[in-house]
């Protein structure tokens, strides 16, 4: 049997510029690595295992 449970979270103004900041850079990294693999496709035809 599954469960799931749903949470809201109500942040303060110094908790949601930290979530953005969080966000913004795990963003950012997994589109700098998803670039460098479709680059990486585009040479050489072969998949690219990258890891942060």
């Amino acid at each position: 049997m599954l469960k799931a449970y749903k949470y809201r979270l109500y942040p303060n103004e110094e908790q949601k510029n930290y979530f953005a900041n969080c966000f913004g850079c795990a963003r950012f990294i997994y589109n700098q690595m998803l670039s460098d693999k479709i680059d990486h496709y585009k040479e050489t035809k072969q998949m690219l295992n990258n890891t942060p």
